[in-house]
């Protein structure tokens, strides 16, 4: 039979988080009607993951970086060795709920002209945080520093299928010839708008986007959760703009750096009195969003890396 989906998994250092991972594959795959297989990249970790991904029982195809590469050349590697129809990416912190995997299949398979299709995704204690959004642009940069983002810009609302922008790749699935036609995705975004770009420039050759509440997945947000360090903020700051400058104006994305600042320079004054929040890391966000060619961010933490002692 030929393969219909391909779990695509990227890893990097959390060997924990990857076994779950998988785990939650193996539920996923007792329940398909379909063939699958799964290749997990590891992204030079030295933490045991290799050794356990390898052994796991879900993986068909372990791909070992022995340098660290950014998220986006590391996904369009999965999809371009996968041999499904559709390739399901995954964090290694994203853990799929039962029948998510088919919601996914089904909503793409419902729809030929969509290419994307994206999971509701929960916190571990089971609330939802916004998984899809409307495309970046002075608009919304506009309306976040009206402070109403959450109404205007959030798409990941209600419980049926829509159509949206684009949708986060922590629980994501391709319809792999779409992402073949546009060249896979664009290894200039190290992490961080590289779904939005490669959804952009899929919605630009005439795909569309879907967001599938049937399908949950709990993303266990490893990368952002307690202090952000400054090169996460760093990339994320050069990211936005290099989209912008991607797909907008010089001007537009001046215009959305000034419009940025603004709501993390209100943000920081609220946070001197509002219980849980932390004055000094908005104030990071400001300098990163009005300055994202200074700095170092984490490609430069990724050359560090990759640069020193191997065990």
């Amino acid at each position: 039979m030929s393969i219909e989906v391909s779990y695509c998994v990227v890893n990097t250092e959390q060997r924990a988080l990857l076994e779950r991972c998988l785990d939650a594959i193996v539920r996923e795959q007792a329940t398909l009607p379909f063939e699958t297989e799964v290749l997990v990249l590891d992204n030079a970790s030295r933490d045991g993951s290799v050794g356990m991904a390898r052994s796991h029982p879900a993986t068909t195809e372990l791909i070992r970086r022995e340098q660290r590469r950014g998220k986006a050349e590391n996904d369009s590697t999965l999809m371009h060795r996968s041999r499904g129809r559709y390739c399901l990416l995954l964090n290694e912190d994203s853990e799929l709920l039962p029948c998510a995997t088919l919601a996914l299949q089904q909503a793409l398979d419902a729809n030929e002209r969509a290419a994307l299709a994206g999971a509701k995704l929960l916190r571990p204690d089971g609330r939802q945080f916004p998984s899809a959004w409307r495309f970046p642009g002075v608009r919304t940069a506009f309306v976040g520093a009206l402070f109403l983002h959450g109404s205007l810009t959030v798409q990941s609302t209600g419980d049926g299928l829509r159509e949206v922008d684009w949708a986060q790749s922590a629980a994501l699935l391709v319809r792999r010839e779409a992402a073949q036609r546009i060249g896979w995705m664009d290894p200039a975004f190290f992490v961080y708008s590289d779904e939005v770009d490669f959804a952009k420039r899929l919605r630009d050759s005439g795909w569309s986007v879907l967001y599938v509440p049937r399908a949950e997945a709990i993303h266990h947000e490893q990368l952002s959760t307690g202090s952000v360090p400054t090169r996460r903020i760093v990339e994320l700051s050069r990211n936005r703009d290099r989209y912008m400058r991607k797909h907008h104006s010089v001007f537009a994305a001046a215009l959305v750096r000034w419009l940025t600042a603004w709501t993390y320079a209100v943000r920081s004054l609220a946070a001197v009195v509002l219980p849980g929040h932390d004055p000094k890391r908005y104030w990071q966000h400001v300098r990163a969003t009005l300055h994202p060619d200074r700095g170092e961010g984490l490609r430069e933490a990724a050359a560090d890396y990759n640069r020193g002692p191997r065990l």
